[in-house]
């Protein structure tokens, strides 16, 4: 009840800010923020509870902004009965890629260049076939208005992607208390030990792959309608799969909160670099590595390894004082 209690806390203290503010900086910082807090969630699920890093997560973005694209243009459907189909279609394809490599034992580095390799395959496929708008990509026309899942103002995003934000901290506090949960984590630890004392290490992990896929899905669709285009290099190139697993790794992999404060810090440090160097291509991908290879070296449990200590802290001296 505790974790739930807490975002039940967070969700209203964003909502509430978010109601407040007025410039569309600080909005668009919120929003994105939020973003890649979901990302940095969704790759926890799969990375962080169960043990299984992977390279590729624009894959399952990729399959949802395309899902989402295609069901309003080529089918006529509408954004909101798309959404779902949409986060259905990643986890089917995350089951896919699951069922391919897990039921051959492939982990650790294996897995994570499996899933790169799937990305990659993914985003040829993408740039050749015509529906998909080839290298050209597709772009949604704007039809702005709450049926359309086109806000006035980004204050209507901020609203939707919190939600997704919020299931995915919920899913994450279950994973921690659940036998699911507990499952999960015993096959991460030691899948040998796990299936001795009669887990089942392959359905546990397909259900991980397609819960975190899902999410992922999810934040897909939810790029496709804020920037009402995608391409192949969006979808399923390497910036999404890595702001997903930096975000994660810096804040703190299997907690509940490292994704989010890892998701903050580095939009912090990501528009700090933009005012100092401006636009420069590629600047952002070296920043995430430096600061990816300071986090290994110096506090490989993340940004929540220095909070823990912290909370500690105080609960012997509120005890020591009662």
């Amino acid at each position: 009840m505790k974790d739930l209690y807490g975002i039940l806390i967070f969700g209203l203290a964003v909502a509430v800010a978010t109601m407040f503010v007025q410039s569309g900086v600080w909005l668009t910082f919120i929003m994105m923020s939020l973003y890649a807090a979901l990302l940095a969630q969704a790759w926890n699920i799969l990375g962080g509870y169960g043990g299984q890093l992977s390279f590729g997560h624009a894959l399952f973005f990729g399959v949802g902004a395309y899902a989402q694209a295609l069901g309003q243009l080529n089918l006529g459907i509408n954004p909101w009965a798309v959404l779902p189909v949409a986060i259905v279609c990643g986890a089917l394809v995350g089951l896919i890629v699951g069922g391919l490599t897990f039921r051959y034992g492939l982990r650790g580095s294996y897995f994570a260049l499996v899933t790169l390799a799937f990305a990659e395959v993914f985003r040829i496929i993408a740039g050749s076939v015509p529906f998909t708008g080839g290298g050209v990509g597709l772009m949604v026309p704007l039809k702005e208005g709450v049926a359309n899942m086109q806000f006035a103002s980004r204050h209507g995003y901020i609203y939707l992607i919190l939600v997704f934000v919020l299931l995915a901290l919920g899913v994450t506090a279950w994973l921690r208390h659940s036998r699911f949960g507990a499952y999960l984590q015993a096959v991460r630890d030691n899948e040998d030990a796990a299936r001795a004392i009669g887990v089942d290490p392959l359905n546990i992990k397909l259900k991980g792959i397609a819960i975190s896929a899902a999410f992922m899905s999810a934040a897909g669709a939810f790029y496709v309608q804020v920037f009402q285009y995608i391409d192949p290099s969006i979808a399923f190139g390497p910036a999404v799969s890595v702001e997903a697993l930096v975000g994660a790794i810096v804040g703190g992999i299997g907690t509940l909160w490292g994704p989010i404060a890892g998701a903050v810090a580095l939009h912090v440090l990501a528009d700090f670099t933009r005012n100092l160097f401006g636009e420069l291509p590629g600047i952002s991908m070296v920043i995430y590595g430096l600061v990816l290879i300071a986090i290994v070296m110096f506090a490989p449990r993340g940004l929540s390894g220095y909070g823990q200590p912290v909370m500690r802290l105080f609960s012997q001296k509120g005890r020591s004082h009662g």
